[in-house]
């Protein structure tokens, strides 16, 4: 068998809604490194009805930059000849809308909720969970299918050698609503069986001839195991040969690239997953849109992913005060303003959805609006990211229909090593510590947590590489994609406001900083990309830094542009004033503390 050519270039694509990107790597020395990045508008729609079109743009533009041949007329040279070409060419998409999922599950906290994990987990928007016991009349289901047309069901139900009956009737109601897929009536919806394996002749009856059916092994086998992988990985093979096949240009996309085209939220949670295995660490990911908010996680080696549909900074920017309420996004408001004119400014953001803030009062209400939309994105994804529902010590038939039993939540913040932040609002702040900021409100990291930023959004393409060369992908995440803010140092636990939090020392470079922070105050330490401390610190009281309440601890803390925060502002709880007056005075004085505006002190971007 021949040997696996080693790659020396490679170029890759995200074809995102509205703008397509590309990136160029190429191995120097021992590393692979970010060489240009390009990009130009996504042609999905008309006039143009052709992705490749502005794929070919946003490549030319990288031809440009690097100053070397990749295209003859429209197509890319692979492999690479002297100086002309590339050893791969790889592309993730969200063109179209991404790809939007209903699933199915007998019990809606059990199997409904498995099904849910699993297709989120393979870059799916999920527009609803039909459940046996969701309380809908069979006519109200039916109605639903036909109304929300999915580009793809995943029907589950039923652990092996369970009851049948449940997962078949959920079979007859898709044969009954026979939904016509979003983007055309070519072709037959793809439903993927994933449940209980004595009921697959069933199944077939009654869906073979309606449907384009995909049978998988069952997502939830026994109520204590879920196994999810087997139907993700059937989610993007239809994803590929049913959905994306059907986009104008999509066809002729997949015949350039090197391995399959993934969906752009799929790939992110792909290069998530691969640092956290690579580096044997716990990490959270957010990537925040106009539209949407991704979040993923791994712990304990397990990965999640949830998209919350509604909260965005832009066209979903009203979704994001009508769930948080007003009083929540004006808590983390450093001004006097009153309410009826924040409510305006925030309805003005959505009638412009691509207006970008002109003044500092419009850029601290933005900020203040995006810490509302992480915050209720993290809660929900909290929420799905847990140990198996309905799992109990002992349990009789007759209470599996209103088991609500919710698992524990796999998301232990004082356990998270790293936190990365994505999208315009994060990676376009106009000074990095501001970030920073959204990042500590928002997420409330616990302990000793590293943070960090994607530079220019890459994490799709890497998503993708990774799946070719993990080595290739890492390399360029580390040293390119990933922007070190820093280290946040954020005792948990109650304390009284003004009392003694934190104290002890930390060897800096240039010397060595004693710590004595008050509760309730914030410190930031300057400690560069690239350079290390040695701290030795001791909470106070019953406050805890993960060694337990009052336990000091010696840990090694790592710098960048933020630098080092101590953040003794409390967790569990973390309070706010709620009258104006002191609301504003704490703002001001932890933004003062970091250097967040202008009138701050200064602080490097």
């Amino acid at each position: 068998m021949a040997e696996k050519k080693e790659l020396q270039s490679i170029l890759a694509t995200d074809c995102g809604s509205t703008t397509t990107k590309a990136i160029l790597i190429e191995k120097q020395g021992d590393t692979y490194r970010l060489v240009v990045r390009g990009e130009a508008p996504t042609t999905v729609e008309a006039p143009f009805e052709d992705v490749t079109k502005g794929v070919l743009n946003a490549i030319m533009e990288v031809e440009e930059l690097a100053g070397r041949k990749l295209l003859d007329g429209d197509k890319i040279i692979v492999p690479q000849e002297g100086d002309t070409g590339v050893d791969a060419y790889l592309s993730t998409s969200s063109a179209g809308g991404g790809l939007q999922m209903m699933v199915t599950g007998v019990v809606k906290s059990m199997t409904g909720e498995s099904a849910e994990r699993a297709a989120l987990g393979a870059g799916a928007i999920v527009m609803d969970i039909v459940a046996s016991n969701d309380k809908r009349l069979p006519h109200e289901k039916i109605r639903r299918i036909r109304d929300l047309r999915p580009d793809m069901i995943l029907l589950s139900g039923g652990i092996d050698g369970g009851t049948k009956t449940h997962v078949v009737e959920l079979a007859e109601i898709i044969a009954a609503a026979d939904p016509k897929p979003r983007l055309g009536s070519s072709y037959d919806l793809p439903v993927i069986y994933a449940g209980n394996k004595d009921a697959i002749p069933e199944i077939k009856e009654r869906l073979e001839e309606k449907s384009s059916l995909v049978v998988s092994e069952n997502i939830r086998p026994t109520m204590e195991r879920e196994n999810l992988m087997p139907a993700r990985h059937k989610i993007h093979d239809l994803f590929m040969e049913h959905v994306m096949a059907q986009a104008p240009g999509y066809k002729k996309l997949m015949s350039w690239t090197s391995a399959p085209i993934m969906p752009t939220p799929a790939a992110v949670g792909n290069i998530i997953q691969t640092i956290a295995k690579q580096e044997n660490i716990q990490v959270v990911g957010v990537d925040i849109g106009g539209a949407t908010t991704d979040v993923f996680s791994v712990f304990q080696d397990v990965f999640n992913r949830t998209v919350s549909a509604n909260l965005g900074m832009s066209y979903s920017v009203s979704n994001v005060l009508a769930e948080a309420g007003l009083p929540s996004v004006l808590r983390w408001v450093p001004i006097d303003i009153d309410k009826m004119e924040l409510r305006n400014r925030i309805k003005n953001k959505m009638i412009r959805p691509t207006t970008i803030p002109q003044t500092l009062e419009e850029l601290v209400i933005e900020q203040a609006i995006s810490r509302e939309a992480l915050r209720l994105a993290f809660e929900q994804h909290k929420a799905l990211a847990v140990g198996l529902k309905g799992v109990q010590q002992e349990r009789t038939i007759s209470d599996t229909f209103d088991q609500s039993s919710s698992g524990e939540t796999l998301i232990d913040l004082m356990k998270l090593d790293l936190l990365v932040g994505s999208g315009g609002v994060l990676s376009h702040a106009p000074r990095r510590i501001q970030t920073v900021a959204m990042l500590l409100d928002a997420f409330l990291p616990e302990g000793i947590t590293q943070l960090a930023v994607d530079s220019i959004f890459m994490m799709p393409q890497l998503g993708v590489l990774a799946q070719v060369d993990e080595r290739a992908a890492t390399d360029v995440f580390v040293k390119d994609c990933l922007i070190r803010l820093g280290t946040a140092v954020a005792p948990v636990g109650k304390a009284k406001e003004g009392s003694v939090a934190l104290t002890g020392t930390i060897q800096l470079p240039s010397g060595t900083e004693t710590v004595h922070m008050t509760h309730g105050s914030m410190k930031l330490i300057p400690l560069a990309v690239g350079e290390t401390a040695q701290a030795s610190l001791v909470p106070q009281g019953k406050l805890d830094l993960g060694s337990g309440p009052g336990k000091g601890v010696n840990v090694t803390l790592t710098g960048g542009i933020g630098g080092i925060v101590l953040d003794c502002r409390g967790r569990r709880p973390f309070e706010i004033p709620e009258d104006a007056t002191s609301r504003v005075r704490k703002l001001t004085e932890w933004a003062e503390a970091l250097g967040l505006y202008p009138n701050t002190e200064a602080v490097p971007v």
